[in-house]
């Protein structure tokens, strides 16, 4: 299916690139010696990808070196004060007074004198994340609790019973019962606070949930601040930010305030203040709205922070001496760190690479004038690097995996849509000198989002190494943009995102190395609902890939796992307006349809229903002995994304016959061995 020949990469080969290396997070030592973060590879049986922890050196002196090696993996690393690395596994283990090793996830700790790791914590029911004080030895622990279990006794007595009757049921009292890809069950994450062998389960209001969030500890220990849910009446919740002392269990809520959605703090280096975001809960007339504040610790008293700036900014570390916070904010398709003052409010743009940064860390002594991060593009995947705070230069710093060579380019291209506002998007183009190249538009999920960083899923590199030419357009709605630009598209996804699309697609087509007689459009998620409102408002591409799809909107917005959410812009009217499945009569292009079973954000009635419609009513019907055009690629045990390297192969696969079928004309191809060796792909 190669369109031309060119120096082998990784992206012309689907068993390389599945078998790639995947860089995730950094943590910093609390005396700035250390970095950690995390490298995924695919396990020995090729069919999961398994985690482990690697150190850099910050000096950029010495390579990068593993740290541990489980076949389970390792995650979630958190230095203590005392510069010991812990972190959540479930590599086997025997408790003490058990007869059996345990596979339960536990908190293990790596000595920072060396040696062998050891657990620190387990418990029935395993522990999901930590949060160790700066200056403290106390760690905040979120751990699963029996919804009605009032000692960890007790928890333990209710959990073992579930788990021996091999009970799966759940009875609900509230809303939601998902989320992304599991069932929230009667194990409701807690706090818990580990001091030596102590480990302690704090008080809550049994009204709030902390679903998954993480907490935060001050610095020195004092304290901790979570975000919590508060439900309402209608099945509505918002988020709240709670403020709990460490040795009084004394809960108070530092803000509550109806209406209102609330993030994780970002605490002062000493405690008394926080940077919030915060945002009112958007409506159909208005998108969310998420603004900085500075928060007053023990009182909840906030003033604006950075009142002016027109982008969604999130705090991700403070200097210091306490007078800056560091944030990254979409812009224009990248994601630089910007520093704020906290007394003026003055927000500096610090990088200017073209990159999208997160994971921060600024060492804790001297004038802070560097900051460790990850940061990626949509040319080259996470690395870790060192930004000078006063020159805004980075390097990047030896890591556990070299960037890939790429396949081709990339180019920024823009124009002006129908009513005159700039849409921009990246050029991803084929180093061949092969003349003009077939075109692929690839349409971003969220909605509320950007092509601005590397993603495994969705790699253009894979199509460009076969010749086309991938189109990343930032239409209405997307981030990055300033709110106006977001507000466009809000509640009329049909309008300004579809024209925006197509104003970019006009533009880009124009070039002289871009073929126009052979495009298609491909999305995921939002962008598989634009797939699909494309599919039946344009006949001018030669194919359409839909993946794990909005179809119906008055069947996804009750169906899915946040109706909350989603309800709150979709009106009966929005929804009808804006449905593609009102439009399938005029569907007259092949598609092929992908969805995954456990998908619970886009629930598979989507993927189902567009794939019965298309067969029985498009423009493209099954024949009379049932054959057609059209493919469902479907995934059982896959969620709202395809994680598994096996299944990511094959869905490259499917993909690119289909592509190769209907844009560049070339013969059906046989689906992979591993489908069946029937029919082919036509």
């Amino acid at each position: 299916m190669t369109i031309y020949d060119s120096p082998a990469t990784v992206f012309h080969d689907l068993e390389a690139f599945v078998d790639h290396a995947r860089l995730d997070g950094l943590v910093l030592s609390p005396d700035g010696t250390r970095l950690v973060t995390t490298l995924s590879t695919r396990n020995d049986a090729h069919t999961a990808y398994v985690s482990a922890l690697w150190q850099i050196d910050p000096a950029g002196l010495a390579p990068a070196h593993r740290l541990t090696r489980s076949a389970e993996g390792e995650s979630n690393p958190v230095f203590t004060t005392t510069g010991d690395l812990l972190f959540t596994s479930k590599r086997p283990h025997t408790p003490e007074g058990a007869d059996t090793p345990s596979t339960e996830q536990a908190l293990w700790r790596l000595p920072s004198a060396g040696g062998e790791a050891e657990v620190v914590l387990h418990r029935p029911g395993g522990v999901t994340s930590a949060a160790a004080a700066a200056d403290a030895q106390i760690t905040v622990v979120t751990a699963p609790v029996m919804s009605g279990a009032e000692s960890e006794e007790a928890h333990a007595d209710a959990h073992g019973a579930r788990s021996t009757a091999d009970v799966k049921a759940i009875l609900h009292r509230g809303y939601p019962v998902r989320f992304w890809d599991h069932d929230i069950t009667p194990e409701h994450p807690r706090l818990f606070t580990l001091r030596g062998d102590s480990f302690h389960r704090l008080g809550m209001d049994p009204h709030l949930s902390l679903h998954e969030r993480k907490a935060t500890i001050s610095p020195d220990g004092g304290f901790i601040v979570s975000t919590a849910v508060a439900f309402e009446e209608r099945a509505e919740q918002r988020t709240i930010l709670l403020r709990i002392d460490t040795q009084t269990e004394e809960c108070s809520r530092l803000i509550d305030e109806p209406g209102h959605d609330v993030n994780a703090a970002l605490i002062s280096p000493d405690g008394t203040a926080a940077v919030v975001t915060m945002s009112p809960k958007s409506s159909p007339e208005s998108a969310p709205r998420p603004a900085l504040w500075l928060m007053d610790t023990t009182t909840g008293a906030r003033t604006a922070l950075a009142p002016g700036w027109d982008r969604w900014a999130n705090p991700v570390a403070w200097l210091p001496d306490g007078s800056t916070v560091l944030v990254t904010a979409d812009e224009a398709g990248c994601g630089p760190v910007f520093a704020i003052n906290v007394s003026t409010g003055d927000v500096v743009p610090i990088t200017s690479d073209g990159a999208t940064y997160f994971s921060l860390g600024v060492p804790p002594h001297g004038d802070a004038c560097v900051a460790y991060a990850v940061r990626s593009s949509p040319a080259f995947p996470a690395e870790v690097v060192r930004v000078d705070l006063a020159t805004g230069e980075v390097i990047a710093l030896p890591g556990p995996v070299d960037r890939p060579s790429l396949p081709g380019h990339l180019e920024d291209v823009s124009t002006d849509a129908a009513d005159g506002t700039p849409v921009r998007g990246w050029l991803a183009l084929p180093d061949s000198g092969n003349g003009p190249a077939p075109l692929l538009v690839f349409i971003h999920g969220g909605p509320l989002s950007s092509h601005n960083a590397w993603t495994w899923r969705w790699n253009p590199w894979i199509l460009v190494a076969q010749g086309y030419a991938v189109l990343l357009p930032d239409p209405a709605l997307s981030t990055g943009y300033g709110q106006d630009f977001i507000e466009r598209g809000w509640g009329a996804w049909g309008d300004k995102p579809y024209t925006d699309l197509m104003a970019l697609t006009d533009a880009v087509e124009q070039r002289d190395d871009i073929d126009a007689d052979r495009t298609a459009a491909l999305g995921g998620s939002f962008g598989g609902y634009m797939a699909n409102w494309i599919a039946g408002h344009t006949d001018r591409f030669d194919a359409i890939v839909t993946h794990a799809s909005l179809w119906a909107l008055d069947g996804f917005g009750p169906t899915t796992d946040a109706s909350f959410y989603w309800q709150r812009e979709m009106t009966d009217q929005m929804a009808m307006k804006h449905s593609p499945h009102r439009f399938v009569e005029q569907i007259t292009t092949p598609m092929l349809v992908i969805h995954g079973d456990k998908d619970y954000r886009v629930p598979i009635g989507e993927g189902l229903r567009l794939w019965y419609e298309l067969l029985a009513q498009s423009g493209l019907p099954a024949g009379p002995d049932g054959s057609t055009v059209h493919r469902f690629l479907y995934f059982p045990n896959e969620n709202h994304w395809v994680l598994t390297p096996q299944h990511a192969k094959v869905w490259y696969e499917v993909v690119m016959a289909f592509l190769s079928e209907h844009v560049l004309g070339t013969p059906p191809v046989q689906p992979p061995a591993v489908l069946g060796s029937g029919e082919a792909l036509s």
